[in-house]
């Protein structure tokens, strides 16, 4: 089979062709003729040693895939040769076929494109984990998702929405930001010189956010948590900004606020039956209509440099695919 590998940490542009062996699966483990493989921003990382999760080399980018089953390891009894399904493994899944374990792979109903169902584990499902799990958001809960425009923030937004709360969608661009519009933010919010705090309060009559999303760290983290409502909680989920913030704990103190890191990989190691529990939740939400995955472009496998690149250089507007 062909495969995209990563033999050295140097970025996307060291990416090379490789021809493997077919996928053998092992005990608990399901082999899968992979159709579509997302791609998220942590490939840039994990391509250059900067995840937190790193591989040992070679390896293939590419952590959520949708295919056909065309193998299952001992003990494997959930799934038969040519049933459709998702899997979040990780790494691994830029080749024409792929391993994955059971406890995380998913049968995708009729009707849900291979394309959107490729996008749903990683980033509607770190949405889901953390907005109801951690966020414990409700319906009428007004919540402030930065980084609104790229894959993960735009997950953000439509889980929010879905759960009923007031969405205010922060980016960079008026362009992206209109595409949270249509994905359910009540209010966009340029952050391009503004200042966080005070533009949300303006946005809400005074009123600070009751819960905080933040996929992307760096300048904004400080200002949005100083204008958190009481009792708010504060979500961190990445540093696509670049630096990590260093917060003043005397902000928490005065805001009785909770800062919650929101792990999504560790969540799904820890409880691999609440995973499957939630991608059934986020596919039939799909079905329905209430989630709509953007697809900005779609890659051939010998493309897959040049999508990670794409995601380098913060031109995607929610996600990307890679189609082997």
């Amino acid at each position: 089979m062909k495969a995209v590998l990563c033999k050295s940490l140097e970025g996307p542009d060291a990416l090379e062709m490789a021809d493997l062996p077919d996928a053998i699966p092992g005990p608990g483990e399901v082999a899968i003729q992979v159709t579509t493989v997302a791609l998220n921003f942590f490939d840039t990382l994990i391509t250059r040693g900067k995840y937190q999760t790193k591989p040992t080399l070679p390896f293939s980018p590419g952590g959520e895939v949708v295919g056909r089953v065309i193998a299952t390891g001992a003990g494997v009894e959930d799934f038969a040769q040519g049933q459709r399904v998702l899997a979040y493994i990780g790494y691994g899944g830029c080749r024409e076929q792929a391993i994955a374990p059971a406890e995380r792979t998913v049968v995708v109903p009729d009707g849900i494109a291979d394309e959107a169902a490729a996008s749903i584990p990683i980033a509607y499902g770190t949405a889901l984990y953390g907005l109801e799990d951690r966020g414990h958001v409700r319906a009428g809960d007004a919540v402030l998702v930065l980084g609104a425009t790229g894959g993960a923030g735009l997950a953000a937004v439509e889980v929010a929405a879905a759960l009923g709360a007031e969405v205010i969608a922060a980016g960079t661009s008026d362009e992206k930001l209109k595409l949270c519009a249509d994905r359910g933010a009540a209010h966009l919010l340029n952050l391009t010189g503004a200042d966080v705090k005070e533009a949300v309060r303006a946005i809400r009559g005074g009123k600070g956010p009751d819960v905080i999303y933040d996929c992307i760290g760096g300048p904004y983290a400080e200002p949005a948590l100083r204008g958190i409502a009481w009792g708010g909680r504060y979500l961190v989920i990445g540093f696509a900004a670049g630096d990590i913030p260093k917060i003043p704990l005397n902000l928490v103190l005065l805001k009785g606020c909770d800062i919650c890191g929101v792990f999504f990989g560790r969540h799904v190691d820890t409880d691999p039956a609440a995973f499957r529990a939630q991608m059934t939740k986020l596919l039939d939400w799909c079905a329905e209509g209430k989630i709509r995955p953007h697809i900005d472009r779609m890659f051939s496998l010998d493309e897959t440099k040049d999508a990670i690149k794409s995601l380098d250089a913060r031109t995607i507007k929610g996600k990307i695919v890679v189609k082997p």
